[in-house]
C-alpha cells in the first residue's frame, strides 16, 4: 500500500509500505494492504511505519521527523500531536500536526 504523511510544513513521508500503526483516539490500530476504507482522528503518539526496504524511502531530512526505530531498521517512527487518517484503495494519507 502507499503511505503519505503530510504536515503543515512539508510532506514528511511518501512511499510504498507493508503496514502502518497509528495512535487512534480510541487506541492504537494497524492497517495492512487491502484494509477497508476508513477515516479517523488521531491523537498524540507515534506513527509506526513498517517497510520492506529503506531503498524506497522519501522523507523530510531537513525536519528529521521520520526516524528509524531503535530496535528494527525496517520500522520508522513519526511523533505527532494530532491528525487525521484516510485509507481508500490501498492509499493512506495522514494529515499530521
Amino acid at each position: 500500500m502507499f503511505l503519505e504523511i503530510v504536515s503543515p510544513e512539508a510532506t514528511l513521508f511518501k512511499s510504498e509500505v507493508d503496514s502502518v500503526t497509528v495512535p487512534g483516539v480510541n487506541g492504537e490500530f494497524q492497517m495492512l494492504n487491502n484494509h477497508a476504507p476508513i477515516v479517523s482522528l488521531l491523537s498524540a503518539g507515534t506513527i509506526k511505519i513498517y517497510v520492506h526496504s529503506q531503498q524506497h524511502l522519501v522523507f523530510d531530512e531537513l525536519h528529521a521527523k521520520v526516524v528509524p526505530h531503535a530496535d528494527d531498521e525496517k520500522i520508522l517512527t513519526v511523533k505527532i500531536n494530532s491528525g487525521t487518517i484516510e485509507m481508500k484503495d490501498n492509499k493512506v494519507i495522514i494529515l499530521a500536526d
